[in-house]
């Protein structure tokens, strides 16, 4: 009995010593205090207060590098990392570039931590404007680019060269602009369809924290802005605005950004998770909700009041790199350079009066602003755009150029299709090469200027110069005014395979309209300049 006891006696402070050493182990061992580089989109700076909170409940100490998004993912794009994590407003476009560079390790860890909507803030009475213009009273991308190009409207968007926001608007509404409901293709922006949505765009930042700032000062003069709704829903209780803004979310589909916490350091798993595990935790997703603004991941919390209304339809991100690299060049392009000069070289021969003159009148209407298609709304003239106008017959019968700042001028436009002055014979070869004159002219006084040539025509060459003569006078150009395309419209009897010679000799196509509407051939043709 005695060495039992004794031996209890032994065994009882090591049991509570063990079993000290296991509960230690249990209670601190898993949350030791650790520190993790972030390498963050600059959005998520809201996010500090938090990161206080982060490093009381969790021992994990977050040191953020904010940078614009698609910066960071420039950084990232290589596959080899300088920080243990990544937290950006999306990881879709590091997804691209490192498919585009071909890394084939595996793609970070990623989990999504909140949702934000890119969507268009719009002065009440701007969205009102909108709104009577619609037949259902619900905005879209298309309402949009239309007031921009009719100059109704003046907005500010962050650049998609620098910035997701401003991407995933780019994205949406060149997605909206193609219209086949599926990611975008190179072909959906191999002809620039914004150049009009391009024109209303007067305030571009950075950063979406630098619009938000540039909107405020710059309120009286622009109508809408184009950012998160989180953004937005901080604009309007923020105190700055003269008024709030009406949240629009476009009935043609936004690209959501879902905020992914990216790990690129495997070895810091563990603290991943436990980060993981805290963000998303009830408590502080409801937590980054009333802070930010942001929509939680649990489709199943209780939304503060701002956040009820449907996100709506979500536009699918391309996959293609290719994709992005043509649309940020087209934006870089719009916005650098000068608005685009077109050649419209019109055929007035006696054999388009009737049905086929009413036809192109009716084009020149719906590209005036009269087409409410959603194709008509993107592709339509807009203002600063040039039109230089050549009416023939066996000759040059009229030529004016009109610069599109007023409505008075797309009425000129279409008082000059509305001429019956028209003439015997067709002189079609010798028309084109009245216009490229004028274009050697514009390209050397104004070096770098976007141009295009559309020649329309309802019959075969009869009079003047042949083909083979103006391809020879032609190649006689200087470089830059053989840059310079035609796009042909074959129209009632004209020759298909002289005019589909002639546009690709000079790095255009032919467009047939007399398998289609006059109107949807020269729509074809917008934008396509060089």
């Amino acid at each position: 009995m005695r060495g039992r006891r004794r031996t209890a006696g032994l065994l009882a402070p090591c049991l509570a010593f063990l079993w000290l050493f296991v509960a230690t182990a249990c209670s601190t061992g898993g949350d030791e205090p650790v520190t993790l580089r972030v390498l963050a989109s600059s959005e998520l700076e809201d996010m500090r207060p938090l990161l206080d909170e982060l490093r009381r409940d969790t021992r994990i100490t977050l040191e953020m590098d904010y940078r614009g998004t698609d910066d960071a993912a420039r950084a990232l794009g290589a596959g080899h990392y300088e920080h243990d994590l990544a937290w950006l407003s999306s990881d879709r476009p590091l997804q691209l570039k490192l498919k585009a560079a071909g890394v084939r390790t595996e793609s970070p860890l990623s989990t999504s931590i909140m949702r934000s909507p890119v969507v268009i803030g719009l002065k009440p009475a701007a969205a009102d404007r909108l709104r009577g213009r619609t037949p259902d009273g619900r905005i879209s991308w298309a309402d949009v680019a239309d007031a921009a190009a009719d100059g109704s409207l003046a907005f500010g968007m962050a650049d998609p060269r620098h910035t997701d926001s401003g991407l995933a608007a780019l994205v949406g509404v060149a997605t909206a602009a193609a219209g086949t409901g599926a990611a975008l293709r190179p072909e959906d922006v191999s002809c620039e369809r914004l150049n009009g949505f391009f024109t209303g765009h007067l305030l571009a930042e950075d950063s979406s924290a630098a619009l938000a700032d540039g909107f405020v000062k710059r309120q009286g003069e622009l109508d809408a802005l184009v950012t998160y709704e989180s953004e937005l829903l901080a604009l309007n209780t923020g105190g700055r605005l003269r008024e709030p803004l009406e949240i629009v979310h476009p009935k043609d589909g936004m690209v959501l950004a879902d905020y992914p916490l990216l790990l690129l350091d495997p070895a810091k798993r563990a603290a991943y998770d436990r980060l993981v595990d805290w963000l998303k935790s009830g408590r502080v997703q409801k937590k980054i909700m009333e802070r930010t603004l942001r929509r939680p991941v649990d489709p199943a919390m209780t939304r503060i009041a701002s956040l009820r209304p449907p996100i709506g339809n979500a536009l699918y991100f391309p996959d293609r790199q290719e994709v992005l690299d043509r649309l940020l060049s087209d934006y870089g392009n719009a916005k650098n350079a000068a608005p685009a000069r077109v050649f419209f070289v019109l055929d007035f021969s006696t054999s388009m009066k009737g049905e086929r003159i009413a036809g192109l009148r009716a084009t020149f209407a719906g590209l005036g602003g009269e087409d409410g298609s959603r194709s008509g709304k993107f592709l339509r003239f807009h203002r600063g755009e040039s039109f230089t106008l050549i009416r023939f017959a066996g000759r040059v019968l009229d030529e004016r150029t009109i610069t599109y700042r007023t409505q008075a001028d797309l009425d000129l436009l279409r008082a000059a299709v509305a001429s019956d002055d028209f003439g015997e014979a067709t002189a079609v070869w010798s028309a084109l090469d009245r216009a490229y004159g004028q274009v050697a002219e514009l390209v050397r006084a104004l070096p770098g200027q976007g141009a295009s040539v559309v020649l329309m025509t309802d019959g075969e060459n009869n009079a003047g110069i042949g083909l083979d003569a103006f391809l020879e006078r032609y190649r006689a150009l200087p470089p830059a005014a053989q840059a310079v395309h035609t796009y042909t419209v074959r129209y009632g009897d004209a020759d298909p395979q002289e005019l589909d010679r002639a546009a690709r000799a000079t790095g255009g196509r032919m467009v047939d309209a007399t398998a289609q509407s006059l109107l949807s051939a020269f729509k074809e043709t917008r934008g396509c300049t060089e």
